[in-house]
């Protein structure tokens, strides 16, 4: 199994890439936000995960192990291929998809092309209240996390709940609420308080 390539990129395709390790050209199924990260001529490297079926063999390649553990992750709500995965990570970073799951916004979900409202409200109904995958080489004491990619408490999740409903109690719409505190945590921060986010994203939505 391959589990990490490191090569000089040859080509950059739709949704592919041909990396060349000492010779050997590697084809690899990747999102665009991988795909963007790549530079024909330039070394890469890439995190790998190796799908085996009867008829083929197909590599997925990501720029962090973050994504390649969601893409894992994602894969374990029923009827959520590889496709369906590459599609969300495309639209949702791995913060994103937690804070998404825990708010149990579906609509940010149904943004993925070929995520359908009954799948994202699956995927919602699977993933709130579950932790963040960990990746390779990470154990449940030292967890993975990047600079944009907290650890996310389950009681900060609950405080986030709790203004986007006092929010919808205003009279605004549940996706618009769901944007704002978003907007408003990730301007202010986790440690504030409920009126603190609340009066913040009023302010976001004013503007």
């Amino acid at each position: 199994m391959i589990g990490m390539l490191t090569g000089t990129v040859l080509v950059i395709g739709t949704g592919e890439a041909i990396i060349d390790v000492n010779g050997v050209g590697y084809l690899l199924q990747c999102g665009r936000r991988t795909l963007s990260s790549l530079f024909v001529g330039e070394v890469a490297t890439l995190q790998v995960e190796t799908h085996v079926r009867e008829t083929a063999i197909t590599l997925y390649g990501f720029s962090d192990e973050e994504e390649r553990a969601w893409f894992v992750k994602l894969q374990t709500v029923q009827k959520v291929g590889p496709k369906a995965a590459l599609a969300i990570l495309d639209v949702l970073s791995p913060s994103e998809i937690l804070s998404a799951a825990s708010l149990e916004d579906k609509t940010a979900f149904s943004r993925a092309t070929g995520v359908g409202p009954s799948l994202a409200s699956r995927i919602v109904v699977e993933l709130s209240g579950k932790p963040a995958p960990l990746g390779r080489g990470f154990t449940a004491g030292m967890p993975a996390h990047t600079s944009e990619n907290k650890i996310i408490d389950s009681s900060v999740m609950g405080l986030h709940k709790d203004a986007v409903s006092a929010l919808v109690n205003l009279g605004i719409g549940q996706s618009e609420a769901l944007r704002a505190v978003a907007n408003a945590v990730k301007t202010e921060g986790d440690d504030i308080g409920l009126n603190v986010i609340v009066k913040a994203a009023l302010k976001e939505l004013s503007s």
